[in-house]
């Protein structure tokens, strides 16, 4: 009688120290989310390089410079024509134009 229980004894011993691998399988599932916060936890904490400073393009920047000094230069004439009563029916384009012109330019110029 003495065996059985020895052995019984021994068999519960190995169990706790050498579970079986089913064993801790068949746990709490885990959420899929916590294996990917696992991957990007080892990614680095750098920020991201930026690219050098663009260099603008003298050629494009010089044409528009003068289409908008072309454009700018017509706007007195046109205002003077508001002014009597008649409103050219492409200021209001012409305007938008010389501002866009002038906020690209701007952007272009300033760092």
């Amino acid at each position: 009688m003495r065996k059985p229980f020895l052995i019984s004894v021994l068999f519960a011993m190995c169990l706790m120290f050498f579970p079986p691998k089913e064993l801790g399988q068949r746990g709490r599932p885990i959420p899929p989310g916590v294996l990917e916060a696992g991957k990007q936890t080892n990614k680095s904490l750098d920020p991201p390089l930026e690219p050098g400073p663009v260099v603008p393009d003298p050629v494009k920047l010089r044409r528009e410079a003068q289409e908008l000094a072309e454009l700018s230069a017509g706007i007195p004439a046109r205002v003077n024509l508001v002014a009597q009563g008649q409103l050219p029916k492409d200021l209001n384009d012409q305007l938008k134009r010389i501002e866009k012109l002038a906020k690209h330019l701007r952007s272009q110029l300033t760092p």
